[in-house]
């Protein structure tokens, strides 16, 4: 049994060490871009400070018995016993009335230690740490990770609500130290056949939008605009008539602000670049340029392909950031992520991305800005204002702003 339990912390320890520098650096981009007020922000921070804390915590405490060993009709496991589930895993737990509360579990592929069900399943709080140094804690339910949870590997780090095992996403906290800003087109000035300013003296971010929950946010909704993206062109040959005034009016108020085009997988990359550059206005200091990729899986099947498609996007990426001398956005969705982002992994490395998807949730790569709602009341603007959130606080922005505006 002392060799069991040698076996046990020796590949606890080996797994957090494992790479360490890596999984470290994970967890610190983590914890810069959230708050005490995020779901689960001290487990991370705990497990960054510590490492894996739970495999002592659910440690039975006391000494075997002869008769910990047994499991009979008549005998109820009482205190530290060794059992084995019926998949053979070896179970070091604490039992009380024949029932097992809490311990630890051997398997091939790892350690979970936590908390179970009357069925030796992992159920409720408990940690994995996997041999092939990854390690989750959170909720468990019949063996599954299941509601809130971290998963962390040296090159990726999940926090969020899992369901059946698979993780769903982010929960963010909306609170006045976030960074919060807009993006606009023609539609914010011309609602059916009427015509509108932009009040930009008024401006103010007064409602999220119908679909984010009123529980995620801490305190008024009254934010200031702290960032302004503007629509300039689409394909080769649309553009913006609202552009220049909005964008000079930016600058007028101190707001940063940045331009964007909408990218068409049936249009010339290199004619879309130019018909960009050509009618767009650039400043020192302004945004980095972004470019807005949403086509349907049938658009990118008639352009070719997803290796076309991203061929035709570093075309434009190549072309833009020549100009300006910085790398463009990459705004997508969170379908366009799991379904064709892999097949791009420089572009998955390299570049920064804006996300677009509603509600709470948002997808487990790195971003810049995640736009939470469609349909923002903004002070000032007429109509729904998509809104967006800067993925950090101040000095998170700070760095943004000096190192990947144009120079």
């Amino acid at each position: 049994m002392r060799y069991l339990l040698i076996i046990i912390l020796a590949l606890s320890v080996s797994s957090f060490t494992h790479h360490h520098k890596q999984i470290q650096n994970e967890l610190n981009y983590y914890l810069q871009r959230h708050s005490v007020q995020d779901e689960g922000f001290d487990m991370v921070a705990r497990y960054a400070e510590e490492g894996d804390s739970t495999l002592a915590a659910y440690m039975p405490r006391g000494e075997f018995k002869l008769t910990s060993f047994l499991h009979l009709k008549d005998y109820k496991r009482e205190g530290k016993c060794l059992a084995k589930d019926m998949y053979g895993r070896i179970i070091i737990g604490h039992f009380h009335a024949d029932t097992l509360v809490y311990g630890i579990r051997v398997d091939s592929l790892g350690i979970y230690s936590g908390q179970f069900n009357r069925h030796l399943q992992a159920c409720g709080h408990g940690a994995y740490q996997s041999a092939d140094n990854t390690y989750y804690e959170g909720h468990w339910d019949t063996d599954r990770r299941n509601g809130f949870g971290f998963w962390v590997s040296p090159t990726n780090l999940k926090a969020g609500i899992w369901r059946n095992g698979q993780f769903r996403g982010e929960r963010m906290v909306y609170t006045t130290e976030r960074i919060y800003g807009i993006d606009i087109s023609r539609y914010q000035h011309e609602i059916g056949r009427r015509r509108y300013g932009i009040n930009w003296k008024q401006l103010r971010i007064k409602g999220l939008g119908r679909r984010i929950s009123q529980q995620r946010v801490n305190g008024e909704v009254n934010y200031p605009v702290s960032f302004v993206y503007i629509k300039s062109t689409e394909g080769i040959s649309i553009e913006n008539r609202y552009f220049a005034g909005d964008y000079n009016s930016c600058h007028h108020y101190n707001i940063p602000v940045g331009a964007y085009h909408f990218f068409s997988t049936r249009q010339d990359p290199a004619l879309q670049a130019s018909h960009f550059l050509k009618n767009t206005m650039f400043k020192r200091g302004d945004l980095p340029p972004m470019l807005d990729i949403e086509p349907s899986d049938a658009m990118i099947e008639q352009a070719g392909g997803p290796e076309v498609m991203f061929k035709n996007i570093r075309i434009w990426l190549n072309i833009v950031e020549k100009r300006t001398g910085v790398k463009p956005l990459l705004y997508i969705n969170q379908r366009f992520v799991n379904t064709w982002l892999d097949y791009a992994p420089d572009l998955k490395s390299d570049y920064h991305f804006w996300i677009a998807r509603y509600g709470e949730y948002k997808p487990d790569i790195h971003l810049s800005i995640w736009q939470l709602s469609a349909d923002g009341y903004v002070q000032g603007i007429q109509g729904n204002v998509d809104l967006n959130v800067f993925n950090g606080y101040q000095g998170q922005w700070d760095e943004f702003i000096r190192e990947q505006t144009i120079r």
